[in-house]
């Protein structure tokens, strides 16, 4: 169970999904988390920014493919709530429903933004302690996650984000991400102030130190979400390999770097597609 990991001391490093390739390659890797990233899903599904540009419908029919494609427990970004607190009930119902571990709820006005791009706005502090509480009241399953972030940091400062972090813990969040602190200090200062489990987002080329997980560990955090990883490395290998096809007019220059058709094949489950078809072959033709 992902919350006795959690709480069970030690840190749970969660790689960024954000399509049904990339939860697949890290559903078999060993991990005990998985995190869908709200900049990866906007950004492979619409092809646009992380602005508040995609709903709730959007944002729960990719997670709901990704918890069913894989094994691993899954927190999901879920924005703002996609409005007030009723829809912010609703919100917590469908993600859970659909058979994800946590949500991940952020106390920015809307349209929000991704918490390392600047001009993000917070709503106030009493409406996001109250968007908490409705969503642990929406649950059903005491074990589903309410990940409560506040983006406070970067427009009020450290003392009105550990203020927001430890109203937000009252209100009952199971864990608190105190989203882009500048300096290992800031981030000390957090594991020191709030007294829950603490999400660290390592985002490369962002506004945190990326650090190792033990260093994280020693910090106090409980969970590092690696949300750019993913995406940034498909993004770098993409590029590469059509600019061989564009320069070479072949892959050959990267071939050393392509995963292994059979392998890919095996990966998107078309073994059972062929063991069904073995199974089912003297009776193919009956049925047409």
């Amino acid at each position: 169970m992902l919350r006795a990991r959690i709480e069970g001391g030690g840190i749970v490093s969660a790689p960024g999904v954000f399509e049904m390739i990339s939860a697949k390659i890290a559903d078999r890797m060993g991990f005990d988390c998985l995190y869908m990233t709200g900049y990866g899903a906007v950004g492979s599904y619409l092809g646009l920014p992380d602005a508040g540009l995609a709903t709730y419908t959007d944002m729960l029919s990719r997670a709901s493919a990704i918890a069913a494609g894989t094994r691993t427990p899954l927190i999901a970004d879920g924005d703002t709530g996609y409005g007030g607190l009723l829809n912010v009930a609703h919100t917590v119902r469908g993600y859970e429903a659909a058979g994800i571990a946590g949500i991940q709820l952020e106390d920015q006005e809307f349209p929000k933004k991704c918490g390392h791009t600047p001009n993000r706005r917070v709503i106030a502090l009493r409406d996001m302690a109250a968007k908490i509480e409705v969503a642990v009241d929406a649950r059903t399953d005491p074990n589903f996650l309410i990940v409560a972030r506040t983006d406070a940091l970067t427009s009020k400062g450290i003392d009105e984000a550990l203020e927001r972090a430890k109203a937000y813990a009252k209100a009952g969040a199971d864990l608190i991400f105190v989203e882009a602190p500048e300096t290992v200090d800031q981030m000390k200062r957090i594991c020191d102030t709030i007294d829950k489990p603490l999400v660290a987002n390592m985002v490369e080329g962002g506004k945190t130190p990326v650090l190792p997980a033990k260093e994280l560990e020693a910090l106090g955090y409980a969970l590092s979400i690696h949300p750019s990883a993913g995406f940034l490395a498909m993004a770098k290998a993409v590029e590469e390999s059509y600019r061989a096809i564009l320069d070479a007019g072949s892959t050959e220059p990267v071939a050393d770097r392509l995963y292994d058709f059979p392998a890919f094949s095996e990966l998107m489950g078309f073994r059972q597609v062929w063991d069904f078809e073995e199974r089912y072959a003297d009776k193919a033709g009956k049925a047409s």
